[in-house]
């Protein structure tokens, strides 16, 4: 070989050995460093021309290069880390000679800081998935996520116990592999990219309604797949049930009225409470005259709790819904007799009573229903919308009955008769009715009020209610209070009278009061669409008296 080709070789071999990114070092038998490349001197900050004859020691004091000079063995794939804060992976060879004598050692070593933070994030990464996994698992919330393609990739316990699958019939599957009916929320979402929420479907091989929440997963403004929470409607059902059924408990119990919920300052109401007032201090049967929602229930329970028998059970009963064999008025009887009951009986429209109950009911009167100061057992109120002298003329109420039952009697204005209670009393209405509609009317204007006023209220106090009622639904979402076109659209317009209130010339009483009646009907006809049994729910009679008073003004 030439010397110059010698020289070549050298120089290829040296820029083979300063080229490679690993950082590569060799030390003879003394330790003192004899090569020291470019990629070692870059990672350690040191310059080759710095390290070249100095001792290893001095220069690397962990190279870990003197212990195999000593031991003559090789140490592969060791972690160090430099004062720089750099990870460096080393591998360190003895050098032998043909005698197998070690002249000298060689270290190779490269940077693994970046892959080290690599793994770290990994790792990161994997614990919050397993965090994610472990919130979602423990959910009561039924949970299932598809990837981008709408494959499942994931689901919780609560979904299969709502849907009834498991992961293997969901996991890997398209997205319409839960769907009883409609369609797949989840690939809808993954084609617009925006969530959607409250949608009604059927899934799972029960058969569940559910309602359904969805929402794309976005990474680096990419869908990646999307998440679904489903609500299980039964339950909600359920609940709402419940919550109804403790609505009415809530009602029933709240019921307890006294003479302060009786709205109004007009004469002729004052004196009705009046009245009522005294008889609460007495044991005698009450007998409350008035229309159909004049407000004899709410005198009837003011009258109970003014009383000594407040303490008793308030027991109202329907005379119309009394069959003729007083089954319901027996047991009632019998509880009073054993000492079970000892408040007050309230008989409402006691004319739709069948006779022979209304037999049965005097006896039970003459016998000491209704006891005498002092002793226990239970007072009678009763009430009718109804002409007591008519039913009695006509055979509909027995006259001894009627004898018995209005030894007081207590007669109930009509609302269009005391027009200026209505302000305050709708006041009342309103802010009943905010509380059950989660509504916040609580501003009539004047021109509401006026046509409030000019109304002839053939329905009365429940007619008002009913109107404010309609008149806060329909009107505009939001609103804080009730205008003349709310209250007008409210009422029906074949109900509302004109502006004079003069009696017409040689009209009797009689006449004027079947007129009325005539007109109460029409109204609660329309009002009901034409039906019988609603109409005559609403004013409170009996179907079978519906009809005679429908044929007797030639109204069917």
């Amino acid at each position: 070989m030439t010397l110059q080709k010698a020289l070549t070789d050298i120089s290829a071999y040296q820029a083979i050995f300063h080229s490679v990114e690993e950082g590569m070092i060799s030390v003879d038998a003394e330790g003192l460093i004899h090569l020291f490349n470019d990629s070692a001197s870059k990672m350690l900050g040191i310059p080759g021309s710095g390290a070249a004859g100095r001792r290893i020691e001095d220069v690397i004091p962990s190279s870990g290069l003197p212990e195999v000079l000593r031991s003559g063995e090789a140490v592969s794939n060791t972690a160090m880390q430099l004062p720089s804060g750099m990870n460096l992976l080393s591998s360190r060879y003895p050098i032998l000679d043909a005698d197998g004598t070690v002249t000298g050692a060689f270290a190779v070593f490269k940077d693994i800081t970046g892959v080290i933070e690599t793994a770290e994030e990994i790792t990161d990464l994997k614990r919050v998935k397993t965090m994610l996994e472990a919130i979602i698992h423990s959910s009561d919330d039924a949970i299932s996520v598809v990837d981008a393609d709408g494959l499942g990739i994931l689901i919780n316990p609560a979904y299969t116990r709502l849907t009834g699958l498991s992961e293997k019939e969901v996991i890997g599957q398209p997205a319409t592999a839960d769907i009883s009916s409609g369609e797949s929320i989840h690939m809808k979402v993954l084609e617009t990219k925006r969530p959607v929420r409250g949608v009604n479907m059927r899934i799972g091989g029960n058969n569940r309604d559910v309602i359904v929440n969805v929402a794309p997963i976005v990474v680096d403004r990419e869908v990646k797949g999307s998440v679904g929470v489903i609500h299980d409607i039964t339950e909600m059902r359920s609940l709402m049930r419940q919550l109804d059924h403790a609505k009415a408990q809530i009602r029933e119990l709240e019921s307890a009225y006294t003479f302060e919920d009786i709205i109004g300052d007009s004469e002729d109401l004052n004196i009705a409470v009046g009245q009522a007032k005294i008889s609460a201090g007495s044991d005698i049967p009450v007998m409350l005259r008035g229309e159909p929602g004049t407000g004899k229930g709410l005198f009837a329970h003011a009258i109970h709790t003014g009383s000594k028998r407040s303490g008793g059970e308030f027991i109202r009963i329907s005379c119309s819904s009394l069959s003729c064999d007083s089954a319901e008025l027996s047991r009632i009887h019998t509880q009073i007799k054993e000492g079970e009951l000892t408040g007050t009986l309230f008989l409402d429209e006691i004319t739709e009573l069948d006779p022979a109950v209304q037999q049965s009911l005097l006896t039970y009167l003459k016998s000491g229903i209704s006891s005498s100061p002092g002793q226990a057992g239970m007072r009678v109120i009763a009430s009718s919308s109804a002409n007591l002298e008519r039913a009695v003329h006509d055979g509909s109420l027995s006259e001894e009955l009627y004898f018995q039952l209005t030894r007081m009697s207590i007669r109930i204005p009509p609302l269009r008769s005391r027009p200026g209670d209505i302000p305050k009393l709708a006041e009342v209405l309103l802010a009943m009715l905010n509380e059950e509609y989660g509504m916040s009317v609580t501003v009539l204007t004047d021109g509401a009020l006026k046509r409030l006023q000019s109304y002839e209220w053939p329905g009365n106090v429940r007619e008002l209610e009913n109107a404010l009622s309609r008149a806060m639904i329909l009107s505009e979402t939001g609103s804080s209070e009730l205008a003349e076109d709310d209250i007008a659209r409210a009422l029906s317009t074949g109900s509302e009278s004109g502006s004079g209130t003069a009696i017409p010339e040689k009209r009797t009483l009689a006449s004027l009061m079947e007129d009325h009646e005539k007109h109460v009907l029409q109204t609660a006809l329309k009002e009901n669409g034409g039906q019988k049994a609603a109409t005559a729910d609403k004013l409170g009679i009996s179907l079978r008296s519906l009809y005679y008073k429908l044929e007797k003004y030639k109204l069917i």
